[in-house]
């Protein structure tokens, strides 16, 4: 199951979002984001783009074990229903 590593900001953010993508793709249902530590904004938008494409395939996806610091920054923006 992927999961993504202690780090989700701007300076990775690009190659989380295709790791999430391409585990979506192969049917991953649940992304488990208990090891991320460091989040910022680009962690919100990398979680909207994974939930996104799972609708586009017709599929549901739970993420899971989300670290305060990033139910935070979601209810900040103000999608944290959304995720």
């Amino acid at each position: 199951m992927y999961q993504p590593a202690e780090s989700l900001t701007l300076a990775n953010a690009r190659a989380v979002l295709g790791e999430g993508l391409r585990a979506i793709a192969a049917g991953q249902a649940e992304i488990d984001l208990s090891r991320l530590g460091t989040v910022d904004s680009s962690a919100v938008a990398t979680l909207l783009a994974w939930k996104r494409a799972a609708a586009a395939r017709n599929a549901s996806l739970a993420l899971t074990n989300a670290p305060a610091s990033l139910q935070s920054l979601a209810g900040l923006y103000g999608v944290d229903g959304l995720l």
